[in-house]
């Protein structure tokens, strides 16, 4: 094996720095089907909780969480390795999900909370795409 080089091993630090916050595949899947559908929405608006996509007209935030990231009770499942911290992390993630949640409905905001099995899921993705089109105002043709 002359000549090939072995990468370095990657420290945990440096794994979890590589995790995404935003743009993450199921992020980007929906946001291109909605988009395909004709909805028009907004990225990176200064609102509680940073929502994945808003609606401004319709006041509506929608987040797409991560399974592991925030318990889903479908296909979370809590590593071996250093329990007691990946639990109280993710029940902190939890709570926040719903303080987040109050805030903006505080503000008149609507929440929709999308899992990401919803959008990876076979066949799924249409039907996320359509709980979000069913939150949305129904569009009034232009008059002639």
């Amino acid at each position: 094996m002359a000549g090939r080089r072995r990468r370095k091993a990657l420290t945990r630090s440096q794994i979890m720095a590589r995790v995404r916050r935003s743009g993450t595949e199921p992020e980007l899947l929906l946001r291109r089907k909605l988009w395909s559908m004709g909805h028009r929405y907004r990225l990176r608006m200064k609102l509680p909780g940073s929502p994945d996509l808003v609606f401004v007209s319709a006041r509506l935030a929608v987040f797409v969480d991560g399974c592991f990231w925030h318990g889903c009770p479908v296909h979370h499942t809590l590593p071996a390795a250093n329990r007691g911290f990946w639990l109280r992390k993710v029940t902190r993630n939890q709570e926040r999900d719903r303080r987040v949640d109050e805030e903006l409905a505080a503000l008149g905001w609507r929440v929709l909370r999308i899992w990401e099995h919803e959008v990876r899921e076979a066949g799924a993705l249409q039907a996320a795409a359509s709980r979000v089109a069913e939150s949305l105002p129904v569009r009034s043709s232009a008059a002639p």
